[in-house]
């Protein structure tokens, strides 16, 4: 059943059917092509199953051009699934984190997919897998949009968002219901999940769903009145529905956010923002950007493009937000143009931008597409975190196994083995163990 209420800026009504007006619409917005080659998850493939749009969805029309902040969560049923146990909230320590009630460091890495997977059976085994790696964290996408239920590639989505509105699923089989279980399983297995609530890709979704349904750009979206509307709506669902959960480690405002060619004010201001709309909601989790940590500020690094503002992001500037409780920052040289071994010069960087802000630092998503050299290539990486800095945690990308409902992976695919000398054996077990045992390094 489809509900509609008031808060304000939007309206949620009893609806008998999802209308027929969720086809797509006719108004696209194209984005600046960048720099690089951004890196994607890969597009929807034969393995995934299709969903007619006969769910339950919540209806949300907006009907002000205003972008005031709602005081009351979307109604969908409440889940279905335990929430509220699995130990106490995640915060930051200094430049460390107290997880589980102990400051320490450690690993994590990122399941983008576990949202999207069909069965319960398969969301308990990649939890089983992770804490048996002792890895503490790992980062879940927490949004999942389309702008057409009907034609819908994704196995599971959240929401629709078309000229029409903006509608919740609210389905235990292919929508909500399946982010329920995710946290629901990360409780029982103390794994504490990172979950970002946009995408910049159109990958599930992401920016490019909000630009088709609302007229702005991937530009203007930072500023646009009736796409922030959309997004805050969204970011008040997921937020209030999971906020009782110590699972949830952090939300995060996006995946890797980019305005490129934009002053970096435009994300910051931004990110000062929704950091702060996110506390007021949840004042016990923590916040994090997203971002892959570019550089715009003086004196750091050599001026090429992970360091020109060239994506409208200044690490520096967005570190200081006094809402955000740590930095992220990404690394993927094969894509970036950099060789091999420029990641440690990268990590070291951001290392020190820390200390000054005293503030922790996480490398959040790194990884090599060559498939044949990942310890080669990103052990080195590893090993710079571990000796060199006070990383408060690492979390490579990205962590696979088999046989799931769905085939997500890419090259960078670490896959789940405890064979001696295996890829994950050493980037996984050997690494979060090596982690979890090491103590501050003076002076970093």
């Amino acid at each position: 059943m489809q509900f509609f209420t008031s808060f304000g800026i939007i309206s949620l009504t009893i609806l008998s059917e999802l209308p027929s007006a969720l086809g797509a619409p006719t108004t696209t917005c194209k984005t600046p092509k960048p720099r690089s080659t951004p890196k994607h998850i890969p597009k929807a493939s034969a393995t995934r199953t299709k969903h007619t749009s006969s769910s339950t969805s919540a209806k949300v029309t907006i009907t002000s051009a205003t972008s005031n902040a709602l005081i009351s969560p979307i109604a969908c049923p409440a889940p279905t699934v335990s929430l509220g146990g699995g130990g106490p909230f995640a915060t930051t320590q200094g430049r460390m984190f107290n997880i589980q009630s102990q400051t320490q460091f450690f690993a994590g890495t990122n399941t983008w997919w576990l949202s999207q997977l069909q069965s319960n059976a398969d969301v308990d085994t990649v939890f089983s897998q992770l804490a048996l790696t002792q890895l503490k964290v790992t980062r879940v996408w927490g949004f999942s949009e389309t702008n057409d239920a009907s034609t819908h590639q994704n196995p599971n989505y959240f929401q629709v968002l078309n000229s029409t509105g903006q509608y919740f699923n609210c389905d235990p089989e292919n929508g909500i219901g399946r982010l329920d279980y995710v946290v629901s399983a990360a409780e029982a297995n103390g794994v504490k999940l990172v979950m970002p609530l946009l995408n910049n890709y159109g990958d599930l979704g992401g920016i490019p769903a909000y630009t088709a349904a609302f007229g702005c750009s991937s530009t203007s979206f930072y500023t646009d009145t009736q796409c922030q509307s959309a997004y805050q709506n969204y970011v008040n669902f997921i937020v209030n529905r999971y906020k009782v959960s110590p699972a949830i480690f952090s939300w995060e405002l996006a995946n890797e956010p980019r305005c490129s060619t934009c002053p970096t004010s435009v994300i910051t201001n931004w990110a000062s923002s929704i950091s702060a709309y996110i506390k007021s909601l949840d004042p016990n989790h923590m916040v994090a950007l997203g971002d892959e940590g570019w550089f715009s500020t003086a004196g750091i690094g050599d001026g090429s493009y992970a360091y020109s503002g060239y994506e409208g992001v200044d690490f520096v500037q967005n570190l200081a937000i006094s809402t955000l409780d740590y930095g992220t920052f990404h690394c993927y040289p094969d894509q970036w143009g950099y060789n091999n071994t420029w990641p440690n010069e990268w990590i070291v960087q951001h290392n020190a931008v820390g200390k000054t802000a005293g503030k922790p630092v996480v490398f959040e998503e790194y990884g090599s597409t060559n498939t044949a050299n990942h310890q080669l290539l990103m052990t080195p990486w590893q090993q710079t975190v571990l000796e060199d800095t006070n990383i408060a945690y690492d979390s490579f990308w990205q962590f696979g196994t088999q046989p799931l409902s769905i085939n997500p992976f890419d090259n960078y695919a670490i896959y789940y083995d405890t064979t001696a000398g295996s890829d994950y054996q050493v980037l996984g077990y050997q690494h979060a163990a090596a982690m979890l045992a090491k103590s501050s390094v003076a002076d970093q």
